[in-house]
C-alpha cells in the first residue's frame, strides 16, 4: 500500500510540476526527467516558446492549394490555422479563430472558397484573412451596431509569416525567425532537396491518428536508430535497415535540433545477418518471405547514397523516404500525453502510372496501421504509460556516452542528446537537480 501511494504521489508531482521546480538532472547529457513528458506547465511553455516562438512550422504542400480560393485546415502546434491561396496567387496562413467571439470558422479539411464566413455571427474574411464584412454593422434603424470608430482593418484574423521551399509551406509566429534555408541548415537541406527537388508534387492520400504519448517522443523515435533493428521485424528481415548496412544518424551542426536517420539497402532482396548479430535481435526471424516480392523493389530515382531517410525537422515535421514511398508527417501536440499525427503521402506529377502504383504499394509500410508505424505507436504508448505511472523519474541515455551530434553507428543516442541540449536552452531549464 505504501509503495502504491509513493507511485501515485510521484505521478501527480510530475503532472503538476511547476516550471520553477523543473530542474534537469546534473548528468544532463545522459538523463531525461519524466516531467518533460507529463507536466502541463512544461507543455504550455513549449507551445509559447517553441511552436509559437522562433521556429518554422510545416503547414501544407503547395500541391494541396494549387488554385486561387483553395484552402486547407492545418495546425501550428495545437493552434488551428487555415492555409489559403489568394486571388493574386500568394499563400496565406492565419488562425482559424474568428476575431469576434473566437469560433473556428473553417470547418472543412480542404476546399475552395471566395471568402470565409463565421457560422456564429457571419463575420466574413477574405482569402488573406482580412475582415471584409459584418452584418448590421450600423445597427437596425440606426439603433445598435458597431461604434463609429470601428475599423475593419484593425480586426482581421491573426496572420502568420509564410515561406515556401520547393512546394513545401511553412509558417511562423515570429518576425525574428531566420530565413528557411538558414533555419534548416546545409546538412538537412541536402536530403530535403533530394525529396523536394522543385518539380510538381502529386498528393496520393492521407492518414490521421492519435498517439497517447508526448509529442517529443516522436522526435526521439526518429533520432533513435537503436530501436529500429530491434523493434521492427520487417526492417530487419527484409534488409531495409540492418546493423552492418551503411547507415548514419545525421544531425544539424548549428543547433542539434534537426536530424536525418539514413540507411542504404543492400542489393540482396532479403537480409544477410551474421549469427552474432542475430543473437542480439529478437526481432529477426529466419525463413520469412513475402508472397509479393514487388514490395521490396527499390527503383533508384535520386542522386543519393541512401535508400531510406527519415528527417526530423524541428518542431513538427517528418519527411519520410522509405525506398520509393514518400510522405510528410505533421506533429500536432494535444496536451502533455497526447499528439495527433497527420500523414500526407505523395509522388510527382511526372510519375508513370507504374511508379504511382509502386509508391502506393510500398505505402503500406507507413501510416498508423503500416508494417512499421504500428510498432512505433505501441512502443511510444508504453513509454508514456511508464513515465506517467512509475516512480524512478529519470530516463537513461548512455549509448555512445558523452557524444552529441552525427553518428555513423546505429547503436547510439547522440542525436537525442543533441536535441535535448537545444531544448533545455530554448526552454530555459536549469541543470543541477538530483537523480
Amino acid at each position: 500500500m505504501y509503495q502504491s501511494q509513493t507511485v501515485i504521489g510521484r505521478t501527480l508531482a510530475a503532472k503538476d510540476a511547476a516550471l520553477e521546480d523543473c530542474i534537469w538532472p546534473e548528468d544532463a547529457l545522459h538523463a531525461i526527467p519524466d516531467w518533460v513528458y507529463t507536466s502541463a506547465a512544461v507543455y504550455e511553455k513549449e507551445i509559447e516558446v517553441i511552436f509559437h516562438g522562433k521556429t518554422w512550422n510545416y503547414v501544407a504542400l503547395e500541391a494541396e492549394v494549387p488554385n486561387p480560393g483553395d484552402y486547407k485546415r492545418s495546425y501550428v502546434g495545437p493552434t488551428p490555422v487555415v492555409v489559403s491561396r489568394a486571388e493574386d496567387g500568394s499563400i496565406n496562413v492565419f488562425e482559424n479563430r474568428c476575431a469576434h467571439r473566437g469560433a473556428e470558422f473553417c470547418r472543412h479539411s480542404q476546399g475552395n472558397a471566395k471568402e470565409f464566413v463565421c457560422p456564429y455571427h457571419q463575420w466574413s474574411y477574405d482569402l488573406k484573412g482580412n475582415l471584409q464584412g459584418i452584418p448590421f454593422k450600423r445597427g437596425v434603424n440606426r439603433i445598435g451596431g458597431m461604434p463609429k470608430d470601428f475599423r475593419n482593418e484593425q480586426h482581421g484574423l491573426r496572420k502568420l509569416r509564410v515561406t515556401t521551399r520547393h512546394g513545401v509551406v511553412f509558417a511562423s509566429y515570429s518576425e525574428e525567425t531566420e530565413p528557411l534555408e538558414e533555419y534548416l541548415t546545409p546538412e538537412i537541406l541536402a536530403d530535403f532537396d533530394t525529396v523536394f527537388p522543385g518539380k510538381p508534387l502529386k498528393v496520393l492520400g492521407y492518414y490521421r491518428n492519435e498517439l497517447p504519448c508526448n509529442w517529443k517522443m516522436y522526435h526521439e523515435n526518429l533520432k533513435d536508430p537503436y530501436h529500429a533493428t530491434l523493434l521492427h521485424s520487417f526492417l530487419v528481415v527484409f534488409g531495409l535497415l540492418v546493423a552492418g548496412n551503411k547507415s548514419a544518424m545525421l544531425v544539424d551542426t548549428v543547433h542539434g535540433r534537426h536530424g536525418t536517420m539514413a540507411s542504404a539497402k543492400s542489393e540482396d532482396k532479403y537480409a544477410k545477418v551474421s549469427d552474432e548479430n542475430k543473437k542480439e535481435m529478437r526481432s529477426f526471424h529466419d525463413g520469412l518471405s513475402l508472397r509479393d516480392d514487388r514490395f521490396l523493389e527499390f527503383v533508384k530515382e535520386f542522386d543519393s547514397p541512401w535508400s531510406v531517410t527519415m528527417q526530423t525537422i524541428w518542431p513538427n515535421l517528418i519527411v519520410q523516404r522509405e525506398m520509393n514511398t514518400l510522405g510528410v508527417r505533421q506533429i500536432v501536440p494535444n496536451g502533455p500525453d497526447s499528439m495527433i499525427m497527420q500523414w500526407t503521402m505523395f509522388g510527382y506529377e511526372d510519375d508513370t502510372p507504374e511508379m504511382q502504383r509502386h509508391r502506393l504499394r510500398q505505402g503500406n509500410l507507413m501510416g498508423p496501421a503500416g508494417f512499421l508505424g504500428l510498432e512505433d505507436n505501441e512502443a511510444m504508448k508504453f513509454v508514456q504509460e511508464g513515465v506517467r505511472r512509475a516512480s524512478t523519474g529519470v530516463n537513461v541515455l548512455k549509448l555512445e556516452s558523452g557524444k552529441l551530434g552525427t553518428s555513423d553507428s546505429l547503436i547510439s543516442e547522440a542525436a537525442i542528446r543533441s536535441m535535448y541540449a537545444y531544448y533545455r536552452q530554448v526552454m530555459g531549464i536549469p541543470v543541477g537537480g538530483a537523480q
